[in-house]
Order: C-alpha cells, then sequence, then structure tokens
C-alpha cells in the first residue's frame, strides 16, 4: 500500500495493516518508535548497546502481538514503553552483582558544536546518568518517562500500572533526589547561579 502522508496513520491502524501483510507500515511504525523506545532503554540502562538489544527485543515483541491487536483499547506506544521498561528492569534485575562504571557509558558525540562544549555536555550527561543510576528503580523510570521522554503522567501510569497520584510522587521523589544528589556539583558541570 502507498502512504501519502505516512504521519498522518495511527500508530495502532498501521499495526493492524503490518499485521495483514503490509511491510510498509512496518518499516513506517520502526522508524517512528524505534528511536522513542532505544532513548527510553538508553537512559534507563545507561549502555548502548544493551539499549539496542532491548529496542530489538521491544520491537520483536510488538510485531508478535500485531495479529491480536485490537484497535482503540489500547495505544501502540504506552503498551511499547511499558514492554521496554519491563525488558529494562529485567536487565538491571540480573546485573545487579555488578555495577557499571559511568566512565564506560558512551555519549553520543555532537560534531557542530566545539570540543568544550562537547566535554561539558559530556561532563553534565554522565553526573546525570550516574545520579539516575542512583535512584530506586520505579523512581528512575518515572523520571525518565516524564522529564526526558516527555510523557505525561496518566500515560506513565498507564504504562507502569500505577495511580497518576503515585507517578507524581515518584516523579516528584525522584527529582528531590536528583537535585541533592547534583547539588554540590553544579560549579564542576558549569552551572552558575547569575
Amino acid at each position: 500500500m502507498a502512504f501519502d502522508d505516512p504521519d498522518a496513520i495511527p500508530d495502532d491502524a498501521l499495526l493492524v495493516l503490518f499485521s495483514n501483510g503490509d511491510q510498509a507500515a512496518a518499516a513506517i511504525l520502526t522508524a517512528r518508535l524505534g528511536p522513542r523506545v532505544l532513548s527510553q532503554a538508553w537512559r534507563m540502562l545507561g549502555d548502548r548497546a544493551e539499549a539496542e538489544d532491548v529496542t530489538q527485543e521491544a520491537m520483536m515483541r510488538l510485531w508478535k502481538i500485531a495479529p491480536d491487536w485490537r484497535q482503540g483499547e489500547a495505544r501502540v506506544t504506552t503498551w511499547l514503553y511499558r514492554v521496554t521498561a519491563n525488558l529494562c528492569t529485567d536487565r538491571l534485575r540480573r546485573r545487579r552483582g555488578g555495577t557499571t562504571d559511568i566512565d564506560d557509558v558512551p555519549e553520543p558525540a555532537d560534531p557542530a558544536k566545539p570540543v568544550d562544549e562537547q566535554m561539558q555536555q559530556r561532563s553534565r550527561m554522565a553526573a546525570l546518568q550516574g545520579a539516575l543510576d542512583a535512584l530506586p528503580d520505579r523512581q528512575k523510570q518515572a523520571v525518565i518517562l516524564r522529564h526526558l521522554e516527555g510523557l505525561g503522567n496518566p500515560e506513565i501510569a498507564e504504562i507502569m500500572e500505577i495511580s497518576t497520584e503515585a507517578v507524581e510522587s515518584l516523579t516528584a521523589r525522584g527529582k528531590r533526589a536528583l537535585s541533592q544528589i547534583l547539588a554540590g556539583r553544579r560549579d564542576e558541570l558549569g552551572y552558575q547561579d547569575d
């Protein structure tokens, strides 16, 4: 099927088209959702290679459930964020015996920025990742979905299978904890009060 405006087709409609054999629909859905899943997984795991594995696994699960998808019952993104969070949580639990050195977490380089800005940005991202890793898993997940992925509390509640009030509590506690963890590093990270 040829798509005049692929952006106008809802995710669930693309999933139904894929389940009916339309490979173009799968390509559009992968291009649309894959980067979001990768971003969420990378933030939760702090490891690009593992995040890529989780992304592939989450997308494979989406393709498997496509024939049984009931349009209008749930949002594809909500389902996919939940699956991604669960896959990440499983990996975090398995690695509890060891820790990942934050210096081993690769950061994407932006060649358009001067080197000093790139270094400062890497330091900030490493500090944020380290602070996120210090949070309890549920707080970390809520903070990532809310403040880094930009989702609303009702969607996060659905993904995490908790109430909106619980999401608000988790994100508030997570933000407070992040502030405390990072408070003494403002100058080091290049944040000066004006």
